[in-house]
């Protein structure tokens, strides 16, 4: 009995290293058919943008169709929950902002588990924003900003895009530190959020990059502060929160790829090094600028980490500030 056993199992080796072999030829040969990329968001905004420059270019890269699918609602979190039901092949894939990788987990009930249903290849790329006031404002400065919102009876409103939105706990966050408390006016969308302060029902928004470059470059919209580190090459002129007194003050809106949890390790390889390879292109960072996106292509293994703290910092300011959803 035990000798045929043997002989059984000896025989079944051979099928399953062939088996582990077309396993791996199938990911080696990754795409095998048409990619969907789950943009989470209404055709027409950043996100999509940038989805749409990537997937021309991994089509032709690739050599298979990569086709963007907008799926909206929930902050992004219906178009993702999509994703996490999806085989974890590399065929269906997210590109999400962080405002629904790791602001709306903490907002919404989720269909999915954010920290064990995908499986990331990585940030992509990165956008400053700015807190602007209108053109025509007084305020010139933060601190002029600051002390407007301290005088008694000063009645300073901001707008954002709508509850759990990157412009929403931008402003938060930074109320937070700065001691402020001034009333938010949710709009649908930033582009109405910009309008409405144009039009004098908000004195202030933190606004993405996307959003304001024309009323900058207008005269419209004046920027008193950028949150990234260090100045933006989009706007030099305008100084950083940490040259005006908040050092520790610093957010970037974020775009990162996703995949179904499960996916094979080469497949989300294969896809970060096509990613970084097609922002590489000049003509494909051309575009990302006119968008005021800035290729930031970071590897898989840094990505567990680095979404690990984004989710930790958000999850803290929704829960000091009291945010939910209207």
């Amino acid at each position: 009995m035990a000798s045929k056993l043997t002989r059984r199992a000896f025989g079944a080796a051979p099928l399953a290293l062939l088996g582990a072999a077309a396993s791996a030829r199938a990911q080696g040969n990754w795409p095998t058919r048409p990619v969907a990329v789950i943009v989470p968001f209404a055709a027409g905004g950043s996100t999509d943008a940038v989805a749409r420059v990537l997937a021309q270019r991994l089509s032709t890269d690739l050599g298979q169709n990569f086709v963007v699918d907008n799926r909206s609602g929930a902050t992004g979190t219906i178009g993702m929950a999509h994703v996490a039901r999806s085989r974890p092949d590399g065929h269906t894939l997210a590109l999400a902002p962080g405002s629904t990788f790791a602001m709306a987990p903490h907002l919404y009930k989720l269909p999915y588990d954010n920290d064990r249903a995908f499986a990331g290849a990585g940030l992509i790329a990165t956008m400053p924003m700015f807190l602007t006031v209108p053109g025509a404002s007084p305020i010139r400065a933060l601190p002029g900003f600051l002390e407007a919102a301290k005088r008694p009876g000063a009645n300073i409103t901001y707008g954002h895009a709508g509850a759990g939105s990157s412009m929403h706990l931008a402003a938060e966050l930074f109320l937070q530190v700065a001691g402020l408390e001034v009333q938010a006016v949710s709009y649908r969308g930033a582009a109405p959020a910009v309008q409405g302060m144009l039009g004098g029902e908000t004195r202030m928004t933190m606004m993405p990059a996307s959003a304001v470059m024309q009323f900058l470059q207008s005269g419209d919209v004046r920027a008193l502060a950028v949150t990234t580190k260090e100045r933006s090459p989009l706007a030099p002129d305008v100084p950083t929160f940490a040259e005006q007194g908040f050092p520790g003050y610093e957010v970037v809106e974020e775009l990162a790829l996703f995949a179904p949890a499960g996916t094979p390790e080469p497949i989300l390889r294969r896809l970060n090094a096509a990613t970084a390879a097609a922002f590489a292109a000049p003509e494909v960072r051309e575009r990302l600028a006119v968008l005021a996106v800035s290729p930031a292509v970071g590897r898989p293994e840094d990505w567990p980490a680095h979404f690990a703290a984004e989710n930790a910092k958000w999850r803290e300011v929704i829960r000091t500030r009291g945010i939910t959803l209207e």
